[in-house]
């Protein structure tokens, strides 16, 4: 079995033991790779939110081998670009250099697109302005897209349609929305990310259940989104499934060989590969080389890979 990855905060610093600015236990990144490794996963790609987000997760696909970058800005962090020393021409620039000095491991232009239920991180004229301006990167650069949608009243769709010439393709990341708005993704030819957050309600299932598997891609939204015992999808959860979940302890427990409580990891997808199994009706091995060869047909036609 193999696994892509396609969303993990892998720059998040409680992957090396800090919560909140306080240091709990020791840098844990070693472990938790080879925790995804042991669980099918292949390559993984480190979502950029930002200049400096984007920065480490070049930096971190270069020091690890079989991880991925994105670079772009989050929504929620497009009011930084203002801010930036050298205005928005310069933060954008930034990003440009990002993704030419690194074309061997750059795979999307992202983190990017719009989140109405944060405006208070930044105001809709601003994420709607510089989403608008990173699909000039995606035309200049070829590159795929890796986008977010959440609550937009219908913003999302016009801007993607507007723009959808100008760039290869993409998905939208950590689909929590309706079947109808899963039909105009599928519409506009994009490719749809499900992860934990993806699989809390009912209504949330039986969207899922309506995309084919020949437009699905996987994620964990790591150190976000795990399944919980609240969400409808933990019912779909096999207990005697093939594949068993590492122990977890509180972090101030912590030990080398177990996850951290409520710190969601990439090992976790398997989780949410038998939830759509499940809502598919194959099987999981089947459904995974089929997201395997979505992902690998947007994000990786041109950078090596050993998978």
């Amino acid at each position: 079995m193999k696994i892509i990855d396609i969303g993990a905060n892998l720059t998040d610093p409680v992957f090396r033991g800090k919560y909140r600015g306080k240091q709990a236990h020791a840098d844990d990144m070693p472990h938790m790779l080879e925790r995804a490794r042991a669980s099918g996963i292949v390559g993984m790609m480190v979502t950029g939110g930002s200049l400096s987000e984007s920065a480490e997760a070049v930096r971190l696909s270069r020091e690890h081998p079989g991880l991925f970058a994105t670079v772009g800005c989050h929504p929620t962090r497009s009011s930084e670009v203002d801010k930036h020393s050298g205005g928005a021409d310069a933060y954008f620039a930034g990003l440009r250099a990002l993704i030419d000095n690194n074309r061997d491991i750059v795979v999307a232009v992202g983190e990017c697109g719009l989140d109405y239920d944060r405006l208070h991180f930044a105001a809709k004229d601003v994420q709607n302005k510089y989403f608008e301006r990173q699909f000039e990167l995606a035309a200049a650069t070829g590159l795929p897209m890796f986008l977010h949608s959440r609550n937009t009243g219908g913003d999302f769709e016009r801007i993607m349609r507007a723009n959808r010439d100008r760039f290869s393709g993409g998905v939208v990341h950590s689909f929590t929305g309706s079947a109808d708005e899963a039909r105009q993704l599928l519409d506009l030819g994009l490719y749809i990310g499900i992860n934990g957050c993806s699989l809390k309600t009912e209504e949330n299932l039986a969207a899922v259940r309506t995309i084919p598997i020949d437009r699905l891609m996987i994620e964990t939204d790591c150190p976000y989104c795990e399944i919980r015992k609240t969400h409808a999808s933990h019912a779909l959860l096999a207990t005697d499934a093939a594949w068993t979940a590492p122990d977890a302890k509180k972090k101030e427990r912590w030990d080398s060989d177990s996850m951290v409580k409520g710190r969601n990891e990439p090992c976790m997808i398997r989780q949410v590969l038998t939830v759509l199994a499940q809502l598919h009706g194959v099987g999981e091995a089947e459904l995974a080389e089929r997201m395997f060869e979505n992902t690998r047909s947007v994000f990786f036609k041109n950078v090596k890979h050993n998978f």
